[in-house]
């Protein structure tokens, strides 16, 4: 059997795509909004998007995803690991959404690392780069971090590399792949965050196949990109100057991406993500509208992607 045939990438969307951000923002869309528009658009799967924007209590939850036709693939926390006596306080807040996500099907946990800046305003809150101790204690956090989600809840960890996080560059996310434990702790591949930094998300995916268990779709304007850098701007300031962009007018390559999937014969779930924080209300879903008939037409058939609600 060929490794095309074995493979299965099932597209979703989520909240991030509709300018969240935060559990409750007067900026955002309500998500009363984000729901029907979601189905409207042919997206059958999310994630919950910051814990507390979407109902937390598992049977409103449940009724409420019913009610639009979604499930669930994830859940989504930030951690801290790298800093001393840290665990604790991110496993109070994985517990929530650990809970949360298992209860209404979700099968992972997609875990970002906390930006060095700050995520709203771009301040600087310590230094943008990790010294031996510190990435000694992110990644023996995240297999315990891993360990535990896996055995306590039977959901799978996947470790999402950042923008202005200290896993970033593509050297920083092998770096982590290759001290971490691949039974507890995997990739949720962010192809956006991936070229950001100009790295090249094909060839992680053809080093380290097994390592990829979950997908951000999401692409960049290299313009933009080249004043972040000249500039030194935070990713607000990037997101607010237009650095994601819809597919298929940015990098990378989404046909690629999803080729190097196939190829490598992967079942994953791929989650369409926009950063567009803040935008106006109207400007969603006419891009998840656009999105979703392009990557539905890449011509991959492990493509699996819903049909617009009616």
């Amino acid at each position: 059997m060929s490794s095309s045939s074995t493979s299965r990438i099932r597209v979703g969307s989520a909240p991030d795509s509709w300018g969240v951000w935060f559990p409750s923002d007067p900026d955002q869309t309500p998500a009363d909004r984000f729901l029907a528009e979601v189905a409207a658009a042919g997206y059958d799967v999310i994630e919950l998007g910051p814990y507390g924007y979407l109902p937390t209590d598992p049977t409103e939850l449940a009724d409420t995803l019913r009610t639009h036709g979604l499930t669930v693939s994830a859940g989504t926390v930030f951690e801290h690991l790298h800093r001393p006596e840290s665990f604790d306080h991110v496993w109070e807040q994985v517990t929530e959404v650990a809970s949360l996500t298992r209860a209404v099907g979700g099968e992972h946990l997609v875990v970002i690392p906390e930006p060095w800046r700050d995520h709203k305003t771009g301040a600087p809150l310590e230094s943008p780069t990790l010294d031996a101790a510190g990435w000694d204690r992110l990644t023996t956090g995240m297999d315990e971090l891993g360990r535990r989600v896996l055995e306590e809840y039977g959901l799978r960890v996947q470790f999402h590399s950042h923008a202005d996080s200290h896993v970033g560059y593509q050297s920083e996310i092998e770096r982590f792949v290759e001290s971490t434990d691949p039974r507890y702790v995997n990739l949720c591949l962010d192809t956006g965050h991936v070229a950001y930094y100009r790295g090249d998300n094909v060839a992680i995916i053809r080093k380290y196949p097994e390592r990829i268990g979950y997908l951000h779709l999401k692409q960049v304007d290299p313009a933009v990109i080249d004043r972040v850098e000249a500039e030194d701007l935070p990713f607000p300031d990037a997101v607010k100057a237009g650095a994601m962009i819809e597919p298929p007018y940015g990098v990378p390559s989404m046909l690629e991406v999803l080729q190097a999937v196939e190829e490598a014969g992967l079942d994953v779930f791929a989650i369409v993500e926009q950063d567009m924080y803040p935008c106006p209300p109207d400007q969603p879903l006419p891009i998840a509208q656009r999105t979703h008939t392009y990557l539905g037409s890449c011509g991959t058939g492990s493509v699996r992607i819903g049909t617009p609600a009616r």
